[in-house]
């Protein structure tokens, strides 16, 4: 302690690596300074046996010195030093993070709704273009689909080093949405091609309502009465569309074909609608946990294997004979994987409730494209269930959306 008490005042010993440590004497007269009975206020030795460490702060390679404390006289008093190394480390920090952000490029506005967009134009020329082909059963358009979507997959897959099983805890859940998601596209193909192409889109369209139903079920998310009345006014513009001979009668107008297959392909969409629902519920159980394409590759196989089993047994295999039909078949896988990858870019940028409301232009364009490349006008009955399931849909998304930007 006596050799403590007669050093300098200051001593300052600086290293290399620019770190000037200081030792010097300070007395505190805070109000913890001192008290009755002699005691220190949270320390166990007076103020002169305390030793302070202090760092001096570099700015853009220049020191900031203070000659402050050395031009005290001697017992001086001053409370006052440098700001902690903290500090400085922080605004050091602060610094390199606005150079990053200057040199990272800002996001263009409006550019997930954009992929959402492109993403809705691609599966309605799909939906046109199996509409289109003739003489091709739907299982094995939806199998050359998936072979072509493996061919693409793969290397992605190789690139990104997710394997090709994926977690032990999550393969279960990953094979139930391969099943769920190729049965979904299988029943949507097989609808197009039964009933008119508008009609099977729209029904189709309104698997939204049915996830947050299914949610609700087996998720245990909250269902309020707006998912019920929403679930009502879609269960009605499928009746609009499907217009049974009980609530229609037996002459009923607008039709594709026999009624037969009307409601046969009304049927297809609507449980087609369901297991894209149910695609959606397992998805939000896996989560973030998988990467994406390693589910669009759970998707591809199992749908592939499941089409070949079926396509063999009905015994459907046929090659188009029209070289543009085929070139056509080859289209529909390489749309397929643009729209998914497109839809995939628009939920990482942008919120799922605009998405949704942006896709709400398939319904649009499968009535345009009916009109404009098929030569038929949709029925009263048609655009009223339409608007049916794009109100329901429509709410939705912009119920969710509400509560994710109170929640945020």
């Amino acid at each position: 302690m006596a050799d403590r008490d007669h050093s300098p005042p200051e001593s300052a010993l600086a290293g290399a690596d620019h770190l000037t440590v200081v030792f010097h004497k300070v007395a505190s007269h805070g109000e913890c300074g001192g008290s009755d009975d002699g005691r220190w206020c949270g320390d166990t030795e007076p103020p002169e046996a305390r030793t302070h460490l202090r760092a001096w702060c570099e700015h853009d390679g220049d020191a900031e010195e203070e000659t402050a404390a050395s031009k005290l006289p001697e017992g001086g008093e001053r409370e006052t030093l440098c700001p902690p190394a903290a500090s400085c480390v922080t605004r050091r920090a602060a610094s390199t993070g606005e150079i990053a952000s200057r040199g990272k490029p800002k996001r263009c506005p409006g550019i997930g709704l954009f992929y959402a967009f492109l993403s809705t134009v691609f599966f309605s020329i799909i939906s046109l273009l199996v509409k289109t082909i003739q003489g091709v059963h739907a299982i094995e358009i939806s199998g050359i689909r998936c072979f072509f979507q493996m061919l693409f997959i793969v290397p992605l897959l190789i690139y990104h080093k997710t394997g090709f099983l994926g977690p032990r805890d999550k393969r279960l859940y990953l094979m139930l949405r391969g099943f769920l998601g190729s049965n979904a596209m299988i029943l949507l193909f097989y609808a197009v091609q039964q009933m008119p192409l508008a009609d099977a889109t729209v029904i189709m369209f309104s698997n939204p309502v049915f996830t947050s139903l299914l949610a609700w079920v087996f998720l245990k998310e909250r269902c309020t009465i707006w998912d019920c009345i929403f679930t009502v006014f879609t269960l009605t513009g499928v009746i609009l569309i499907a217009r049974p001979p009980f609530l229609f009668g037996e002459h009923i107008q607008g039709i594709e074909g026999n009624y037969a297959n009307h409601i046969k392909g009304t049927i297809a969409a609507f449980a087609g609608a369901i297991g894209a629902a149910c695609t959606m519920v397992v998805l939000r159980k896996i989560g973030k946990s998988v990467h994406y394409y390693l589910s669009v590759w759970y998707y591809a196989v199992i749908g592939f294997i499941e089409c070949v089993i079926t396509v063999s047994i009905l015994g459907e295999w046929k090659i188009p004979a029209c070289g543009q039909d085929r070139w056509m078949l080859m289209l529909i896988a390489v749309l397929g994987i643009a729209g998914q990858t497109f839809l995939t870019k628009a939920l990482q940028v942008e919120k799922a409730g605009p998405v949704a409301l942006t896709r709400t232009v398939d319904v649009v364009l499968a009535f345009f494209f009916q009109f404009i490349f098929l030569g038929r006008a949709p029925s009263w009955w048609s655009l009223g269930g339409a608007l049916c399931i794009v109100l329901s849909t429509s709410g939705v998304a912009l119920r969710k959306w509400y509560s994710n930007s109170r929640k945020s």
